[in-house]
């Protein structure tokens, strides 16, 4: 009998090989990637043939997600081709400063009500599901640091900093959860997770980048680097910037991407962060497989059932209603024609960041019922998302840059 180990790897060795030589055809069908690895994951889980069946902690993830987002968040950083003004990235301070707390309060009044989640909960339950996901959402994504479209703009943005800026009302969750009295830390929360975080996550993302560059630009005069080495630079920001913005308690998602945008902008060779962009792609790509395995694979029709009412609840609402009509409230006044305000409405795509919140909450006093509760809602939601989205992305982003993309000049 061969080892299920090396079985394992064999499926995951036919599937690397398939997408890739596969690639020319797939970017043409309405399927995502991340659908693809999803239905894999289920064949390969307990309602397959069982070659993955095995259960991971919490923890590992945590770790895991945690990884794939902040390689993400640095690559959405490496993207962003705006002057740091305002007028600039008013699509962005629309869907973040409206768009996510809008998303956030309306699903935390549907869980509220109609789920019968406590308040604390039901925040913490909209605080998962409000951030739009910059891993399976490549597809709608800026392709490529010339890339000057809005709403491409607007979708990579927004999916770099609401998974960083969620982090607050996530905490706001948790505190709920152990305590229901709001005005014995309310006034901390304030001050260490809104402000605080938020500061020091902004500021350690400027000066790590700052100082990585200098240092390499530096070294590089006098002795460079080897070139297969080289992009590993890129690497090491990721993991310097977050690991260091956790050591003084701000938040390491929004440094990382801040650290990505000042990276692209310190060196003056463009290349250099071009090719740590493909590098970082890359390793997300790679990452991304194998958490949308493992997901499809922990999928149990039981629980799924059982949460299936409240699940398809609030997933077809947010999908449907709040997310489509929160981002027209926010975008009025705005010059976006009306097919991207609709887009960004439709292009909601939740995943593994919210893997990620699920899981930290998890690990840090979310159980028994409630916690069942919130992860099945998650998980069916991502889902729910996966499938949408992967389905219709590449018609409607298709669509889009044949009929309106020609209509509407860039607003940079």
């Amino acid at each position: 009998m061969v080892d299920d180990y090396i079985l394992n790897l064999l499926v995951i060795g036919i599937l690397l090989l398939t997408v890739t030589l596969g690639s020319g055809w797939i970017s043409r069908l309405p399927l995502s990637y991340a659908l693809i690895y999803l239905i894999v994951g289920i064949g390969l889980g307990p309602y397959g043939v069982k070659l993955i069946d095995l259960r991971p902690e919490a923890q590992f993830l945590e770790r895991l997600t945690e990884l794939v987002v902040i390689v993400s968040l640095f690559s959405c950083g490496l993207k962003m081709n705006r002057p740091l003004q305002f007028w600039a990235w008013n699509s962005t301070v629309r869907l973040i400063g409206f768009l996510m707390p809008i998303s956030i309060f309306a699903v935390a009044a549907i869980a509220h009500w109609f789920v019968k989640l406590d308040w604390g909960p039901a925040i913490l339950l909209g605080a998962i599901l409000a951030p739009t996901d910059p891993v399976l959402a490549s597809e709608v994504q800026l392709a490529d640091i010339d890339d000057r479209d809005e709403l491409r703009f607007g979708l990579t943005s927004e999916g770099g900093l609401n998974d960083a800026l969620a982090f607050p009302f996530v905490y706001f969750g948790i505190y709920s959860l152990k305590d229901s009295n709001w005005s014995n830390w309310f006034s901390q929360w304030v001050a260490v997770d809104l402000i605080w975080a938020i500061a020091a996550g902004i500021v350690m993302g400027i000066l790590v980048a700052k100082a990585v560059t200098w240092i390499d630009r530096r070294l590089q005069h006098y002795r460079p680097a080897d070139q297969l080495m080289e992009d590993f630079i890129a690497l090491s920001t990721i993991l310097l910037t977050y690991s260091l913005t956790e050591v003084v308690n701000g938040y390491g998602f929004l440094a990382v991407f801040v650290a990505g945008i000042v990276g692209q902008r310190s060196y003056h060779n463009p290349e250099k962060p071009l090719s740590q962009l493909h590098f970082t792609e890359r390793i997300e790509k790679l990452m991304e497989v194998a958490t949308i395995l493992l997901l499809g694979s922990l999928l149990r029709l039981e629980p799924m059932l059982a949460y299936g009412g409240y699940s398809l609840l609030v997933a077809g609402l947010l999908i449907f209603l709040i997310r489509p009509v929160g981002a027209w409230i926010s975008t009025i006044g705005s010059p976006l024609h009306p097919a991207n305000r609709w887009l960004y409405g439709w292009f909601g795509i939740r995943g593994v960041g919210s893997i990620y919140y699920l899981t930290y909450a998890l690990g840090k006093g979310l159980k028994d019922e409630t916690a069942e509760k919130i992860a099945w809602i998650t998980f069916t939601t991502i889902i729910i998302s996966v499938v949408l989205h992967g389905i219709t992305s590449t018609p409607l982003m298709n669509w889009y840059d044949r009929r309106i993309k020609p209509k509407v000049p860039d607003l940079i």
